[in-house]
Order: C-alpha cells, then sequence, then structure tokens
C-alpha cells in the first residue's frame, strides 16, 4: 500500500540556506501524520496546500524550536481560525504537554482562556518505549542530544512501510538498529567537515555507513557548510517541498 513522505520544511534552526524548520508529512492509506512541527510548520504546509486540519497526530523526536515550535500556532489556528473538529494527537518526549502549554502561553498571552473544541490528547513516550496510535506504531530510541530536550529518535512503522528518523543527535551504538530493514531512513546531517556537538556530521555518517542497513537514505536539517557540499556526496539530500514515493 503507498505510503508518501513529504518534506515540508528541511532546515536547521536558524534558516540556512533559506529553509524552514523540519516539518515531515507522512500520507498513509485512511491516516495523515506530521514528523516534528518546528516554528515555521504553517508557513511550509500553506506553501504546500496541507491543511493542517488533516493530520491526525504528530510525532515530535525533542523539545526544540526548530522542531516543536509550530505547534502553539497550529492549536491557535485552530481554535480561532481553521476551526478544528478532528481529534489530535501529539505524540512526544515526557514533558511535551507542559511544554506546548508553556510555549502557547508565552507566544499567546491569555491563550488559556481559549479552549479547543476538538479532542486534544498528548501522548508522553521516553527513549526505548513502544507506542501504537491506530495503525501507526512508533518505537522510540535514544538521541544524544540537549540533554534538557528529552532527545529521542524514532523508528515508524505504518501500512507495511519503516520510516526511521534520528532527530537531532549525534552518532550513537543504537543508529544501526534504527536503521535495520527500513525502507527510508532520514538522517540529521548539521555539519560535513566540522563536529557539532550535539550533531551529526557526515564524516560520522561516511564511516558508519556500512552499518546502516537501510533501503533509501535521506539527509536532512543542513548547516551551511552541509548544504555547500551537498551536491558532492554519494547520499540524496531533503529540500523543502521533497515528496518521496514508498
Amino acid at each position: 500500500m503507498s505510503v508518501t513522505v513529504t518534506f515540508a520544511g528541511t532546515g536547521d534552526a536558524f534558516g540556512s540556506g533559506g529553509r524552514l524548520n523540519t516539518c515531515i508529512v507522512v500520507d498513509a492509506p485512511d491516516m495523515r501524520f506530521a514528523v516534528d512541527f518546528g516554528a515555521s510548520s504553517l508557513v511550509a504546509l500553506n506553501a504546500l496546500g496541507i491543511e493542517h486540519n488533516t493530520i491526525e497526530a504528530m510525532v515530535i523526536t525533542h523539545l526544540h524550536g526548530d522542531h516543536a515550535g509550530g505547534i502553539p500556532f497550529m492549536l491557535m489556528d485552530a481554535i480561532l481560525g481553521a476551526r478544528r473538529q478532528a481529534a489530535l494527537t501529539i505524540i512526544g518526549p515526557p514533558g511535551i504537554e507542559h511544554w506546548v502549554e508553556q510555549a502557547t502561553a508565552a507566544l499567546f498571552p491569555g491563550s488559556d482562556k481559549m479552549k479547543p473544541r476538538f479532542p486534544l490528547d498528548f501522548v508522553e513516550l521516553p527513549d526505548t518505549s513502544t507506542h501504537r496510535h491506530g495503525q501507526l506504531a512508533i518505537q522510540t530510541m535514544p538521541a544524544v542530544h540537549t540533554p534538557e530536550t528529552m532527545p529521542t529518535s524514532v523508528r515508524l512503522k505504518i501500512s507495511g512501510k519503516i520510516i526511521s528518523y534520528t532527530g537531532d543527535g549525534e552518532w550513537n551504538p543504537h543508529m544501526p538498529a534504527l536503521a535495520d530493514g527500513a525502507d527510508l531512513l532520514i538522517m540529521e546531517c548539521y555539519a560535513f567537515s566540522k563536529p557539532v556537538k550535539h550533531h551529526l556530521n557526515y564524516p560520522d555518517i561516511e564511516a558508519n555507513r556500512a552499518a546502516l542497513n537501510a533501503k533509501r537514505i535521506v539527509l536532512t536539517h543542513m548547516g551551511p557548510d552541509m548544504l555547500a557540499a551537498a551536491r558532492d556526496i554519494a547520499e540524496a539530500t531533503a529540500f523543502d517541498g521533497m515528496v518521496i514515493a514508498l
């Protein structure tokens, strides 16, 4: 059965190359969900003609603004403008419900008086855990990133396909298991030549390429020097609006 992956936003936290923050939309039969929802995600979705009211669930890897900061904007529009009625489930690391509440209060003072008229649920998943949301099976794995963000990598199974995503984080020994048999492995690759703490860099990916048993690998979340080198590497690199059919 067909599954498509739309890279609505592929940029780093700082808009390098004019790219928007991380937002990946997965369409499977009878279900659409997002993986990460950075601050510019509504801009990205509107540019692609994707209505956020059609997103049934979000899977968030960690609590940084370029990966989760678009949630308050979506919720406010869902309440005030888009008049959402369908249920929304936000799945993420421990603390995500409180984080969303605090971020929404900071960005939209007075928003605590605006209650959604649609069912809104939060599911908090620590690393090394599993969860099922309808036909979507989620497995979280450890990630080496800013500890305060409760970082995870995710392995997602839907409609017979496996989509794995490193989230942000340095190379770690769990990545081969994350990649194993995946139809699509999405890897953060922030730096090309100079390692940056808490982020993957291309030399580490290249050195460990043989251990990544995935059918297809796509690199994303690239910083300036990685963007400059993207045309000279073997791996495919994502861009805003890129669509992959699995």
